[in-house]
């Protein structure tokens, strides 16, 4: 198997290949309290943004994770579900069709990936 090594086609010149500095997002606050940086979108839906929680923000009713998953990283802070509490370091995969209902009591920020949208 050969591979194209050419400037135009490899690493960081490669088609598609993308960047965003979090500093320079715009942060969209989605309810009191609850800001999200959208920092990249694919074609097919798919995305990645940081999201910040002030302390005792609470997401208004159920965030249903559709069409397909929301994978979560936990910065910094204590991130709740709307019944477990996860520290800084903290992964967590919500499949397609769950949900939950972000929260923090002391504040959190975390990275936010959707494969599918």
């Amino acid at each position: 198997m050969s591979h194209d090594t050419t400037a135009e086609n490899f690493g960081p010149a490669a088609p598609g290949y993308a960047w965003a500095d979090a500093r320079d997002a715009e942060a969209v606050e989605v309810f009191p309290g609850i800001t999200v940086k959208l920092l990249w979108e694919g074609d097919n839906g798919a995305k990645a943004a940081i999201t910040t929680i002030q302390p005792g923000a609470v997401w208004k009713g159920e965030d249903h994770h559709w069409p397909g998953p929301e994978e979560v990283y936990v910065i910094s802070g204590v991130f709740n579900d709307g019944v477990n509490d996860y520290r800084a370091g903290t992964f967590l995969h919500a499949p397609a069709g769950s949900w939950h209902v972000p929260q923090s009591s002391e504040g959190c920020e975390l990275f936010l990936f959707y494969p599918e949208g």
